[in-house]
C-alpha cells in the first residue's frame, strides 16, 4: 500500500512538472509532509551548480535531470563568485543565478537554494571571499560582529537577485538552506562554547528571514551531528544517511516527532583530489538505495547529479593528518549520473530505471549530448620566460615575505625574490609555504617544495651577488573543517637558509592570472619562437606557451596534458583550470561554446618545464582515473 501511495504522489508531481512553461504553485511543510498545491509530494532532487557549467548548457543539463526522473534542482550560491571585491557584485554570464533558476522553472523543476554563506562544495574557501581575512577583528563562522555584518550584506544582496523567484512570489524556489553542515564544524571547534555556536547558527537563519526569504528553511548535517547543526524553525535533513530507520528517528527527535524526511546530500559518487585515487561508486548500489528511499517516503537530493568543472581558480582543498593540503581537481565529475561533459552514464540509466517503476508514464528521453571534436595537433609557436616578464612588472618590497592577502591578491601566483651580496649555502626552509613552490637560483631551477607532500625544505647553494627566486602557487583554500580559519596564501612564515632567517630586501611580483596572458604585449626580448635552441635556453624556467589554431567546426573536447608538468590553460580568454602530471586527471574539459569557427588562441602556463613541448592535442575521451607515481 505504501509503495502505491508513493507512486501516485510521484506521478502527480512529475505529471504537473512535465510542461516547459513556468507554472505558479504553492509549497509548504505541514503534518510531517511536503505539500505542493495541497497535495503530498516527495522531493526528488539533484544538485547542480550553475558556475560549474557554461550558461549556454544550463537548459540541456536541466532537461537531463528531468529525463532521469527528478523534479527538483538544488544549488549552492557562491558568495566569493558574486563579490570578488568588497562591494563589487557580479551576477552576469555564468554567474547569472536568477537566470539559472528561471530556466529551471521553465523546465518544470522546483528549486532548492543553498546560500550558505558557507557552502563547502569543494569550492575555494568554502565560498567565502578571500578578502574577508583582511578585515580587522574578523572571525569567520562565529557570532562575530564583523563577520555578521558581511553575511548580512551578502544575504540582502542575494535577495535582490532572487527574491522574486521564491515560491511565495510565484517562482520555483521552494526551500532555502540556513548555513551548511554546521554540525560538523561544531564537533571540530570544541574550543568555542556550544551556546555561541547556536547563537551564530540562529543569527544566520534570522538574517535570511529578515532579508525576505519567506519560504521553508532547512539545515543539512550528518544525522549524528544534529545536536550542533539543527536550529529551531528549520527542517533538519540528513546528509549521506542510508539507514531509513535511523534517519526517521533522529529527524523526529529534532522536528517535533514527525517528518518530512529528507537526505539533502545523497552521494552517488565522491570528491576527487590531485595525487590520490579517483573514488568510484557502484551504479547498482546507488540504484538500490534510491529505491529504498522511494519505498519509505524519504525525499532526497543527489549530491552531485552533475558535477561539472572547477574552472579557473574555483577549486578548494581538504586536509588530513598525512597531507597538510589535499587540493581538489579541476574536474568535478564526481562519478555523478551525468558526466562532466553532460553525458548519460550507466548510473544515470540505473537511477532512471528505478524511478520509472514509480511513475505511470514514460519518462522523456535524455537530450542528445553536444557534438565532440578532436584536434590532433595544436602547434605551440611562441614561448615567454615568466620570470623575466614578471620582473619588469611593478614590485612590492618588504623586510619579510608578504602573504597573498597582504599583497591584496586572491588567487594565482606570487614570485618572491631576494638578491644576496654574500654567498650562502645550506637548507632552505619555508615551513609556512602555502602551497607549492618552484625554487630558482639565478634563473636555474633548484627544485620544488610542496605542501601536499609536507616538503618544506631543499638544499641551496647561492653564490656571490646571486638571486633566489621562489614562485609560489595558491592551490586552493581549504573549504572544510577547522583549518578553514587559517587560509592565507603565499609565504606566511619566516624563510630560513642554514637556520638563518632571511630578512630585508624581499621583492614580490604578483601573477594573479585573472586574465589570459597576451604575449604580444610583452617586450620583444621576452617572447621567443619555440625552437630547440629556445628550449635549451629556457629549460626548467616557468613558461607561457602560445598557439593560434583554426577550426572548421566546434564541439566539446578534452585537452590532453598527460605528458606535461604542472600549470593551467587559457582558451580564447577562458581559464579552463589547472593540470598536474601526477593525475589522476590528465585531460581538461573545453566546452564547445568556448571555441569558435575560424581562429582560436591557446595559452598554457607551465610551471615546471622539465621537457620541451612543441604541440598539444585534444581528445574525445576524458582521462580522470590514471594516477601516476611522483
Amino acid at each position: 500500500m505504501r509503495k502505491r501511495i508513493v507512486a501516485v504522489c510521484i506521478s502527480l508531481l512529475l505529471c504537473s512538472a512535465m510542461g516547459f512553461s513556468q507554472e505558479k504553485f504553492s509549497f509548504e511543510i505541514k503534518d510531517g509532509h511536503f505539500y505542493r498545491n495541497g497535495e503530498i509530494i516527495p522531493i526528488l532532487s539533484g544538485e547542480m551548480h550553475y558556475p560549474r557549467i557554461p550558461h549556454q548548457y544550463w537548459r540541456h543539463r536541466l532537461k537531463m535531470m528531468k529525463a532521469m526522473g527528478l523534479n527538483t534542482v538544488a544549488t549552492y550560491v557562491f558568495w566569493n563568485l558574486h563579490e570578488p571585491e568588497p562591494g563589487k557584485w557580479e551576477f552576469d554570464g555564468d554567474k547569472n543565478l536568477a537566470e539559472y533558476i528561471r530556466i529551471a522553472g521553465e523546465e518544470g523543476l522546483m528549486v532548492i537554494l543553498r546560500p550558505g554563506p558557507y557552502v563547502c562544495a569543494e569550492w575555494e574557501f568554502g565560498g567565502y571571499p578571500w578578502w574577508i581575512q583582511n578585515i580587522e577583528g574578523m572571525e569567520i563562522r562565529r557570532d562575530n560582529p564583523e563577520f555578521l555584518k558581511c553575511t548580512k550584506r551578502y544575504i540582502e544582496r542575494l535577495y535582490q537577485e532572487v527574491g522574486h523567484l521564491l515560491v511565495s512570489q510565484g517562482g520555483p524556489i521552494i526551500m532555502v538552506q540556513a548555513e551548511n553542515e554546521f554540525g560538523s564544524y561544531v564537533a571540530q571547534r570544541k574550543d568555542i562554547p556550544l551556546e555561541e555556536h547556536r547563537r551564530y547558527n540562529a543569527k544566520i537563519k534570522q538574517q535570511l528571514a529578515d532579508a525576505g526569504f519567506d519560504v521553508p528553511l532547512f539545515t543539512s548535517d550528518g544525522s549524528w551531528l544534529f545536536e550542533g547543526g539543527a536550529t529551531p524553525g528549520a527542517l533538519p535533513t540528513a546528509n549521506g544517511e542510508g539507514n531509513v530507520e535511523n534517519l526517521k528517528k533522529v529527524v523526529n527527535e529534532y522536528h517535533g516527532g514527525q517528518g518530512p524526511y529528507m537526505v539533502a546530500e545523497f552521494y552517488p559518487g565522491w570528491l576527487d583530489h590531485w595525487a590520490e585515487p579517483f573514488p568510484l561508486v557502484s551504479a547498482t548500489r546507488i540504484a538500490r538505495q534510491t529505491e529504498k528511499y522511494l519505498q519509505n517516503d524519504v525525499s532526497f537530493n543527489f549530491y552531485m547529479v552533475h558535477g561539472g568543472t572547477n574552472f579557473g581558480f574555483t577549486s578548494g582543498a581538504n586536509y588530513d593528518k598525512k597531507h597538510d593540503i589535499q587540493p581538489d581537481m579541476t574536474s568535478y565529475d564526481y562519478d555523478a549520473p551525468i558526466s562532466e561533459a553532460g553525458w548519460v552514464t550507466p548510473k544515470f540509466d540505473s537511477i532512471k530505471n528505478v524511478i520509472q517503476r514509480y511513475v505511470k508514464y514514460e519518462l522523456p528521453a535524455a537530450p542528445e549530448a553536444y557534438p565532440l571534436i578532436e584536434i590532433p595537433s595544436i602547434r605551440l609557436t611562441k614561448v615567454a620566460d615568466v620570470l623575466e616578464v614578471l620582473k619588469k612588472q611593478e614590485k612590492t618590497e618588504a623586510v619579510s615575505p608578504l602573504t597573498f592577502e597582504q599583497l591584496k591578491q586572491g588567487y594565482g601566483y606570487v614570485l618572491y625574490s631576494r638578491r644576496f651580496n654574500q654567498p650562502l649555502s645550506g637548507k632552505l626552509e619555508i615551513p609556512g609555504l602555502r602551497d607549492y613552490a618552484v625554487v630558482y637560483v639565478d634563473g636555474e631551477k633548484v627544485g620544488e617544495l610542496n605542501r601536499y607532500y609536507k616538503n618544506y625544505s631543499i638544499d641551496v647553494d647561492i653564490p656571490f651577488n646571486a638571486t633566489l627566486d621562489i614562485l609560489v602557487e595558491n592551490m586552493g583554500r581549504i573549504n572544510y573543517g577547522e583549518e578553514i580559519v587559517r587560509n592565507t596564501k603565499g609565504i606566511i612564515s619566516a624563510v630560513k637558509i642554514a637556520d638563518n632567517e632571511i630578512t630585508d630586501s624581499w621583492e614580490m611580483y604578483k601573477l594573479p592570472l585573472s586574465q589570459m596572458p597576451e604575449l604580444e604585449r610583452f617586450g620583444k626580448e621576452d617572447v621567443y619562437t619555440n625552437t630547440t635552441e629556445t628550449a635549451r635556453e629556457l629549460k626548467g624556467k616557468p613558461l607561457f606557451y602560445e598557439a593560434s589554431f583554426d577550426l572548421d567546426e566546434v564541439g566539446d573536447t578534452f585537452i590532453d596534458m598527460e605528458e606535461w608538468g604542472k600549470g593551467l590553460i587559457f582558451v580564447n580568454g577562458k581559464n579552463i583550470g589547472r593540470y598536474w602530471g601526477v593525475g589522476p586527471q590528465h585531460t581538461l574539459y573545453i566546452p564547445g561554446v568556448w571555441l569558435q569557427k575560424g581562429n582560436n588562441r591557446l595559452v598554457i602556463f607551465e610551471q615546471l618545464n622539465n621537457d620541451w613541448k612543441t604541440e598539444v592535442r585534444t581528445v574525445k575521451t576524458p582521462v580522470l582515473t590514471k594516477l601516476k607515481n611522483n
